[in-house]
């Protein structure tokens, strides 16, 4: 692709990207620590649910050693409402590795990076160019996207989407200022996110416009559908015969082979998901990756419960102060949050 003036077009989106970025926790700092905590989150996560997630995780776990000394299930429950568990933990195993083999450091080059448990190409580079100035191209989602239209390319499918994607890697790094790479970085992927978004974007308010030579929507291969699922949980409470007369609520962690979240905490499952009427507690809706679950709650007693629910995972009463520091399911916490069961401070 030919682009008539690529000084002008870096200097057009910086110029944007200052005017116009958004105020972001992450963007005050040039931790590479924090830089890379930021970018663990965001990945296929929507930035105003990771603000307060990593606000409260720099509070208690605000360095590399800190979080390495940390336990895995205090990581998690940080983690807990932002999902796909799995970054957390291997975010943790990588402080671990840090600790012992690098003096509590992040490695400050891109290809260091990539050494770690969980850092690939993308957060590598992100890391790399914001917190050290490395002329390194950031491609996310939203990079994608841009550099599609810049150029005017259809999203490629099938064998010949690697071969774009290298395409768009190669541009990317062409046009990427090298001597503000990660405000240009940024810049990209602030426009893809407020500007140039995957459906009906706005065009007229895009500082690289006049080089674009898509100018709209670009043709792209159909997404696989969302899935519908029906699935049950029971909620069984209990007072303590202690003084204060605590609620507890019977929460269990189910084996890897019962759950794609073990080692977190979640609601006791029923046999069959649908509840009849004057049962039901509660009605919601989660989405997790491409499935839409429909989920029911009903009530249960300590006696009951074992009639109603799926046997197999270890349970214990838990008061609902202390449930709110666990790592529980995003579903186990958005079910006791609507009931109106978790304490306000701490959900």
């Amino acid at each position: 692709m030919q682009l008539a003036d690529v000084p002008s077009l870096r200097a057009a989106l910086l110029t944007w990207y200052h005017a116009n970025k958004r105020d972001l926790p992450w963007r005050r700092t040039e931790d590479p620590y924090a830089i890379w905590v930021s970018e663990i989150m965001l990945q296929q996560t929507r930035v105003a649910a990771v603000i307060d997630h990593f606000k409260i995780f720099m509070d208690r776990l605000p360095t590399v050693t800190a979080l390495a000394l940390a336990s895995e299930q205090e990581v998690l429950a940080l983690w807990s409402g932002l999902g796909y568990y799995r970054r957390a933990r291997m975010m943790h195993k990588a402080a671990q590795s840090l600790v012992a083999n690098h003096q509590n450091a992040l490695p400050s080059t891109s290809v260091d990076l990539r050494k770690l448990s969980g850092i690939g190409a993308y957060t590598s580079a992100a890391i790399a160019s914001i917190a050290h100035g490395e002329p390194i191209a950031v491609v996310d989602g939203n990079v994608e996207r841009v550099i599609c239209r810049l150029a005017g390319w259809e999203e490629a499918s099938g064998a010949g989407a690697t071969a774009q994607d290298r395409e768009i890697g190669s541009l990317a790094n062409r046009l990427l200022d090298p001597a503000h790479p990660g405000d240009f970085n940024q810049a990209m992927m602030e426009l893809g996110a407020t500007i140039c978004l995957p459906r009906n974007p706005q065009c007229t308010a895009c500082p690289l416009f006049t080089e674009c030579k898509t100018r709209g929507e670009h043709k792209t291969t159909p997404r696989p559908k969302m899935q519908s699922r029906p699935i049950g949980y029971a909620l069984v409470l209990r007072k303590t015969r202690s003084r204060q007369a605590t609620q507890e609520v019977l929460l269990e962690q189910r084996p890897a082979a019962q759950s794609v979240m073990p080692g977190l905490w979640e609601l006791p499952m029923l046999n069959t998901p649908e509840v009849p009427e004057e049962d039901l507690l509660l009605a919601v809706r989660h989405s997790i990756m491409q499935v839409n679950y429909n989920v029911q709650v009903r009530s249960a007693t300590a006696k009951t419960v074992r009639a109603h629910t799926v046997e197999g995972g270890e349970r214990h009463w838990i008061s609902l102060t202390q449930a709110a520091s666990l790592p529980l399911t995003g579903l186990a916490r958005k079910i006791l949050k609507r009931l109106e069961l978790l304490p306000a401070a701490l959900s």
